[in-house]
């Protein structure tokens, strides 16, 4: 076979990942329920995305920086008090949040309402760490504020003390 033959013979494509409506692995993190619907398996470890959905009321993890990934946050419905250092914004749905490397940041739901989001996480590392924190919790082991830490630090991201 000549290597014009070779070249010309169709590839094998990769395969096409297809996450229903009541599928995705379910991660329930106190009143927060994350459904993952890419854990970057499929995408080589590039990207990874969930969708959240927050009560009413929920406080989210304390404010941090990560240092290998990019976060981004789209707001299906509700809203989402995302803090930034100092500043808060109110992202209401149809709301894209991207926070780079570095940059300090958390989130809440500060209504009567339930608030859902979808997460991308480029890289896929970030999916781990709720994979662990869940694990903490089953394991009938306090939420603590060193517990998070622990976790967040195995996946290069650290605790954002002050707001620079």
């Amino acid at each position: 076979m000549t290597e014009e033959a070779k070249t010309s013979e169709p590839q094998p494509r990769p395969a096409v990942s297809v996450i229903g409506p009541g599928d995705g692995e379910t991660i329930v993190l106190g009143p927060t329920r994350m459904r993952v619907l890419e854990d970057g398996s499929h995408t080589g470890h590039r990207l990874a995305i969930a969708e959240s959905v927050l009560a009413p009321h929920t406080q989210g993890p304390p404010q941090h920086r990560h240092a290998r990934h990019d976060e981004g946050f789209y707001v299906l419905s509700g809203t989402v008090r995302f803090t930034v250092g100092d500043e808060n914004y109110d992202a209401v749905t149809g709301t894209l949040v991207m926070v780079p490397p570095g940059t300090p940041h958390t989130f809440a739901n500060p209504t009567d309402q339930p608030a859902v989001m979808l997460s991308t996480f480029t890289p896929d590392l970030y999916v781990q760490y709720f994979r662990d924190l869940q694990e903490v919790l089953a394991g009938g082991r306090p939420m603590t504020p060193q517990a998070n830490i622990d976790a967040m630090s195995r996946y290069a991201t650290e605790p954002a003390t002050d707001p620079a």
